[in-house]
């Protein structure tokens, strides 16, 4: 998990996520779209290829990347470990709150 949200920390990183978000994409179209040069985008595609975040797919001289939905889940999962105790909280606050009110009620 630490290793997927390093790589997602760094803008460039996260904006071919972004990309790759709307299809699989090559080296040199993700040049075009980024801006950055050639070797930024394969040191980026390496880090999130490292982390598991995207995947290549080697087509004749071409280097096409997508996304690994494993990652995503994974991170998915995580993120549910703290809406579930969020959802607990707003719960006690709810549970609060109409205590609360009853007692209010109570006194007028």
């Amino acid at each position: 998990m630490k290793s997927i949200l390093s790589a997602l920390s760094e803008q460039n990183r996260l904006h071919i996520v972004e990309i790759l978000r709307n299809g699989p994409h090559t080296v040199g179209e993700l040049v075009e779209k980024t801006g950055l040069r050639q070797p930024q985008v394969s040191k980026h595609l390496r880090v999130l290829s490292d982390a598991g975040i995207v995947h290549v797919q080697p087509i004749a001289n071409r280097r096409v990347y997508h996304l690994h939905q494993e990652a995503f889940k994974e991170l998915d999962d995580w993120l549910d470990s703290f809406r579930y105790l969020w959802e607990e909280r707003f719960n006690q606050l709810d549970d609060y709150l109409l205590q609360l009110q009853s007692k209010e009620e109570k006194d007028h």
